[in-house]
């Protein structure tokens, strides 16, 4: 019974995977089958006004599944933006044929029919069979259009045209396309509301926890008003087992909130991040014929959140530092169209390093991503926009280089914000993982565009300021009552967590409303300011909402009980905010494009990892020796990668980052180098050694060792998968060590699986897009990584990976 009872649970959380997205009715996606054109003067591909009509004749576009961005299946081109990694953006069209059959058509008679799509950027526009059912210019909106009015029975055709024409628009690579998840959702004609269920926790201990919780439901203003309708309750607990239940009567177009209690509550943390099901089910009592069935599915978690200006932050009680990074949407090679399953990886490998916390820089991310967050165990700071009503500048031949544009979303901002920001607390809310809402980051950036009197006399800024007070440009102030508007909107829907922004310009903000409007404050890169603001305005909270790697960043976390804890930039390697031509994006991440650990992750778990770390990198070493046993200007670098192939008689820096007290060193064995130095500025161990050819090792006195050995020439492939998402390649030598130096070309056959793209990570290389590349790509640092998608139906699947003159490799993979 217990078995069977579990079994029914899984199923129950497979389908509430689709249910919550929109939390009403039977979700089923309508990714595949899609058709696709770029709208392209150069090859003569001419926009027509019939391409929305549904005897459009689209045979001969291209068939793409979706999420789907063009952006990275294009060549990179100076001419293009830095901004956005050279990547193109343009205009295009989606169209897809969907086909309700005559069973279906009687067997859903008086059902209505909804299409979800999670993002499309930008500037959308949704036709069904010729009938404009919308308009969204925001690319990171989620949103949902009744398609009833206008469906057919038989063959109907979904098109969809997406601009980004203006292809300078962000200050980093947004993608282009339909680039999230889309749905088809039926529903009764009066059903729960779109992210109409919510719950909120009133208070708990040991032995009991109250919920609040909203249910809501709509029509589509032809049911008769009616107060019938029943709503039942259940939480389920991890087993599947109803831990609390309640019923309720509820109108067609109401809200109504009722109580649930658990006795003997788990509690969502860090380490064990319990979630419970909320199912809802809304029915017609009086069974008059006319079913009313819905059913919602969301994910519970139970948590405390306190925030104090003197103590920072505390999880269920527990005052604790936050740990966190920032990361943007994309995922190198793959763009924005990132499967969960890369998520996954990248968000377990963050968390391994010791990552507590995710900001979502700089608008709402896929839902997945949430998802994830709740499992894994990630706090999420939720942030709505990067720019406001005037534009900032968008770099186009490097960041900070040449003259910039000044595209950006502003354009539709006075209109669309209040909703768009309504609707990502309404989508996002049910996440226990999140802890704060972002209304803004950086939209206080001195002179970029607001300005204020207060920059003619204050020399106290860490961000560039363009010069001092500009009476010319727009008022600072508006930036103080734009965040008072914008808090209240998310308030007025979730008053159980607090408002933030990340204020680039604190100095400036300081003398408008802004910092007050919000309850809790991020500063970027204003460390300088933790001491002096917490005595000038002690009511204030106050954390690092962008930062740098540095260790002093961090010590102003640790050494100050009033900052609560600091979000890296960044978490991951990201496209655009380029450098000059060829860069293709931006290397601050503690991983690379491809997911990896970098050097700068180790470095950094050294710091926040809680379990033993050990690492050691090496550099050759140039200048005059310095008494500290320094070369000259030359301090250990968190940036040393793992390779041990210098020249006989060379120099050698070795770093080693570790949470231990201490290290030893050994080369082939015997101990080298004596007792480490440790850099205080960095808090990095380090040895000037010669270099020897071999095996170098590293123990850490907390137990943990790394060791790097000298690698031959490159002999074969290494292949090998994580999951059916990913597969790696690895240039070895004879005895299968990793070649830090190859750069061979790989080429890829799948059999039962399609290619998605081939990423190695580096940054520099402006020619692998994923339409490109094909299924050839050079490795970098020795390795690659492919991402790959089985085809519907198989249980395995094969790769053969081979390169020239190397040992190639095949490798069958089970599909679970």
């Amino acid at each position: 019974m217990k078995k069977l009872q579990i079994i029914l649970y899984l199923l129950l959380m497979i389908a509430g995977q689709a249910l919550a997205q929109v939390s009403f009715g039977r979700a089923e996606k309508l990714n595949k089958d899609w058709s696709f054109l770029r709208i392209d003067a150069g090859w003569n591909i001419i926009e027509q006004p019939t391409m929305k009509e549904k005897d459009f004749d689209d045979s001969r576009w291209r068939k793409v599944d979706l999420p789907h961005d063009w952006g990275v299946e294009l060549p990179m081109s100076p001419d293009k933006g830095s901004c956005q990694g050279y990547l193109p953006g343009g205009v295009a069209w989606y169209r897809r044929h969907l086909t309700i059959d005559d069973e279906r058509w009687k067997k859903e008679e008086g059902k209505r029919y909804y299409i979800y799509f999670e993002g499309v950027y930008n500037y959308s526009e949704v036709y069904l069979n010729g009938q404009l059912l919308g308009k969204r210019p925001s690319g990171f909106a989620s949103f949902l259009y009744d398609l009833t009015p206008y469906l057919e029975k038989g063959d109907n055709v979904v098109a969809v045209r997406v601009d980004h024409g203006q292809e300078f628009d962000s200050r980093w690579y947004t993608g282009s396309g339909i680039n999230r998840n889309v749905w088809l959702v039926t529903a009764p004609q009066v059903h729960l509301a779109l992210w109409g269920t919510a719950y909120r926790l009133k208070s708990i201990n040991t032995k009991r926890a109250e919920l609040e919780v909203d249910v809501e439901t709509t029509d589509d203003g032809s049911v008769k008003t009616t107060k019938c309708l029943s709503a039942t309750l259940q939480l389920l607990d991890h087993e599947g087992r109803v831990v609390a239940a309640t019923k309720t009567t509820i109108g067609n177009q109401e809200k109504k909130t009722v109580k649930l209690t658990v006795k003997n509550p788990q509690r969502w943390t860090l380490e064990r991040p319990y979630l419970y099901t909320l199912k809802t089910v809304l029915d017609n009592p009086m069974r008059d014929g006319t079913s009313l069935d819905d059913i919602s599915i969301v994910q519970v978690g139970l948590r405390t959140l306190d925030f104090s200006p003197d103590k920072g932050f505390a999880l269920n009680g527990e005052w604790m530092k936050v740990k966190g990074v920032c990361v943007h949407d994309d995922a190198g090679v793959l763009g924005t169209a990132v499967p969960k399953d890369v998520w996954r990886r990248r968000l377990t490998e963050l968390k391994a390093i010791g990552v507590n916390a995710i900001r979502m820089s700089h608008n709402p991310h896929a839902p997945e991503v949430y998802d994830l967050c709740d499992e894994i165990g990630l706090l999420v700071m939720d942030e709505a926009s990067d720019e406001w009503e005037f534009p900032k500048r968008k770099w186009m031949k490097g960041w900070n280089a040449g003259a910039p544009e000044f595209q950006g979303t502003y354009t539709y901002f006075k209109e669309w914000i209040e909703r768009d920001v309504a609707d990502m607390v309404r989508r996002d809310r049910c996440h226990p993982s999140i802890f704060l809402w972002s209304i803004g980051n950086e939209v206080d950036y001195p002179n970029d565009p607001y300005s204020h009197p207060v920059l003619n006399g204050d020399g106290s800024f860490t961000q560039p300021m363009y010069g001092g007070y500009k009476p010319e440009q727009p008022n600072a102030e508006r930036i103080g009552i734009i965040a008072q508007q914008l808090a209240k909107v998310v308030k007025d829907i979730d008053p159980s967590r607090p408002t933030t922004g990340a204020l680039a310009g604190v100095v400036m903000s300081n003398a408008t409303a802004y910092p007050s409007a919000v309850d809790v404050v991020g500063y970027n890169y204003t460390e300088s300011r933790y001491s002096e603001d917490h005595q000038k305005y002690p009511k204030r909270i106050i954390y690092g909402s962008e930062n740098r790697h540095d260790l002093a960043a961090w010590k102003a976390v640790t050494n100050n009980g009033h900052i609560f804890g600091q979000f890296l930039w960044t978490g991951i390697d990201y496209l655009g905010e380029s450098g000059q031509w060829p860069a293709r994006g931006s290397s601050a991440g503690l991983l690379d494009l491809a997911g990896q650990r970098k050097p700068l992750g180790w470095y950094r778990a050294a710091l926040w990892s809680a379990t033993p770390v050990c690492y050691i990198g090496s550099y050759r070493q140039f200048g005059r020796m310095g008494r500290n046993g320094n070369r000259m200007n030359q301090r250990p670098t968190p940036y040393a990668n793992d390779r041990w192939d210098w020249e006989p008689g060379d120099n050698i820096r070795v770093v080693c980052y570790t949470n231990a007290k201490t290290a030893r060193l050994l080369l082939n064995g015997k101990p080298i180098g004596g007792e480490p130095r440790r850099d205080m500025d960095t808090d990095i161990l380090y040895w000037n050694i010669d270099y020897e050819p071999g095996t170098l090792r590293c123990e850490a006195d907390n137990g943990a060792s790394y060791e790097i050995t000298t690698p031959g020439k490159p002999y074969a492939l290494k292949v090998t998968t994580d999951s059916v998402a990913h597969v790696f390649v690895e240039v070895v030598d004879e005895q299968g060590n990793r070649v830090p130096t190859a750069d061979n070309e790989v080429t890829l056959m799948l059999r039962g699986a399609r290619l998605l793209g081939m990423e190695h990570g580096n940054t520099a290389d402006a020619t692998i897009t994923s339409r490109q590349q094909r299924n050839r790509l050079r490795t970098y640092g020795g390795r690659l990584v492919a991402y790959v998608q089985p085809e519907d139906g198989v249980s395995l699947f094969s790769v053969r990976a081979s390169s020239p003159f190397l040992q190639g490799q095949n490798l069958t993979v089970s599909v679970k």
